[in-house]
């Protein structure tokens, strides 16, 4: 046993001695790489415009030419001269990432490059406002291959930036059953850049930043940690998650396709992208088959642009929202405004089209048609499968009621659960009832550590925050399971780098139970 031991730290004592090493050692572990590029890219078919221009183009035979490839020399010293302030190391899996986008997957990497064209300026304006290195614009074709519409269906991560729900909500982003704001390119970049902006705050580090972009500053955090502080992205390396293990590999190996794809007989896919576009404001509710109908504008068209618009449904009457079109439409659709919000208004801006795209669903659905809503606050120690079976709803039933993609939820969240009217009075006492009683209503048993939870919760919940005494800040005691990018969840305007460097708090892992942190109060 002994002997192995030693072997094993002898291993990777060598491993560390050389950066090359441990990298080239990567190669032997999986392949997950290439197949998250690849799935990435498989998405693209369901982009509109790439799906118009294969329709209509030869382009493709032309993206069968064979792909170059070149000697270690010649790949090393292209990446020492794309101008980057982030490292961009050679080894073996960049070279075999490099290899996925020019060599195995280089018809579908053409659709990005297509896209590139259109999105990267727009992402090097918005990220120069924040003083980001624009570079990092590569981040977004290694998250989503630059498709704003595009959803992970393990994680419920969207848009072009993947944010989950949680993290999108955030930074401002709205996400509801009509608009979800993680697919609309221009806000949810927005939203990136402050992302980004704040990891580096922590790090001052940008491969660091890159890698928490994808795994979480927690999971990084705890990697540094158990590293005893290391913070360099390769002496972490084995204490990341696998996926984020080859996430800097994909970025490399992206940033030198998007720089050298001539080199390799590549051309982007033509795209049939309006370059003049234009946004306007809407007070009214609108959909997107009326604006397309009226206006000979194609629906997908108009999709693609307008990508937030779940259903098709603009519900400009509650808030203001935009509408992107092509500038050539802007002054018909003004001179058609009143025109369009007739056109089959009861077809599509009645109450069932706020739940669907009636071109898919006539009624409403069967598990809410004839049922009375209740709502749920969720408590400390509560999870989606007590409360379906407390409500006798399937779970996910509860999930589509409350757009929930994973099982995560929040205390103090609020739930709508649909019940039989039958039964109103008997479910309705289940949002007032302790974790004891409602999981005897169910004939289920009460986990002990939940029970002591909740009990703890209540005690502490009267201590949790309260205002100073000059009445600009909040105080908030830190409680079990607390980080520091749950607490910002809690309070409106506020960042976790703000609360960070409030508290004069270095390492964000480092905050303890009982810790009183000040959180700025809204203005």
């Amino acid at each position: 046993m002994r002997f192995k031991v030693l072997l094993t730290f002898l291993f990777f004592a060598v491993l560390k001695a050389n950066a090359v090493s441990v990298s080239d050692t990567i190669i032997i572990k999986s392949d997950a790489s290439a197949e998250q590029i690849t799935a990435d890219l498989d998405s693209l078919v369901n982009n509109w415009y790439v799906r118009m221009a294969l329709q209509n183009s030869n382009f493709m035979q032309g993206a069968d030419s064979v792909g170059l490839e070149y000697s270690d020399s010649i790949y090393k010293s292209r990446l020492a001269s794309i101008n980057s302030i982030v490292n961009l190391q050679y080894n073996s899996i960049i070279r075999n990432n490099i290899h996925v986008y020019i060599v195995k997957q280089r018809k579908k990497f053409c659709a990005v490059l297509g896209l590139s064209e259109y999105y990267f300026p727009m992402i090097e304006d918005i990220f120069d406002q924040y003083g980001l290195p624009t570079e990092l614009k590569y981040m977004a074709v290694i998250e989503s291959a630059l498709n704003p519409g595009v959803v992970n269906r393990r994680s419920g991560a969207t848009g072009m930036w993947q944010f989950m729900y949680s993290t999108g909500r955030m930074y401002g982003l709205t996400i509801n059953s009509l608009v979800d704001e993680r697919r609309d390119p221009v806000k949810s970049t927005h939203a990136a850049a402050k992302y980004i902006k704040d990891l580096y705050n922590i790090y001052n580090d940008w491969i660091l930043v890159i890698a928490a972009y994808n795994c979480g500053p927690g999971n990084v955090n705890k990697a540094i940690k158990r590293s005893g502080n290391k913070k360099d992205y390769w002496d972490i390396y084995y204490r990341l998650p696998r996926e984020t293990r080859g996430y800097i590999p994909i970025y490399v190996g992206a940033a030198y396709a998007l720089n050298y794809y001539k080199e390799h007989n590549l051309s982007p896919l033509p795209l049939d992208i309006p370059m003049a576009t234009d946004t306007i404001m809407v007070n009214k509710d609108y959909h997107l088959t009326q604006i397309s109908e009226v206006m000979h504008i194609p629906l997908g068209e108009l999709r693609a642009l307008n990508p937030q618009y779940k259903t098709g449904l603009i519900p400009g009457a509650s808030k203001p929202l935009s509408l992107m079109l092509p500038m050539n439409h802007l002054g018909d659709f003004i001179g058609l405004n009143d025109t369009i919000r007739s056109f089959k208004k009861d077809v599509y801006l009645n109450k069932v089209t706020q739940i669907a795209d009636p071109k898919h669903f006539s009624a409403a659905p069967a598990d809410m048609k004839g049922k009375i809503k209740l709502y749920y606050i969720v408590k400390d120690g509560d999870n989606l499968g007590f409360i379906s079976e407390w409500y006798r709803v399937s779970l996910s039933d509860l999930r589509y009621w409350n757009d929930i993609y994973r099982n995560t939820i929040r205390v103090g969240q609020k739930l709508s659960v649909y019940v039989d009217p039958a039964k109103d009075d008997y479910f309705s006492k289940v949002n007032l009832m302790t974790f004891e009683e409602k999981q005897k209503m169910s004939g289920k048993p009460v986990p002990q550590t939940v029970a002591t939870a909740q009990a703890i919760s209540v005690q502490a919940a009267s201590q949790t925050s309260a205002l100073e005494p000059d009445g600009s800040f909040v105080t908030h005691t830190v409680r079990s399971g607390d980080t520091i990018w749950d607490i910002v969840k809690m309070y409106d305007n506020v960042t976790a780098s703000q609360v960070l460097a409030l508290n004069n708090i270095l390492e964000p892992s480092k905050i303890k139970i009982g810790q009183v942190l000040k959180i700025k109060k809204k203005s």
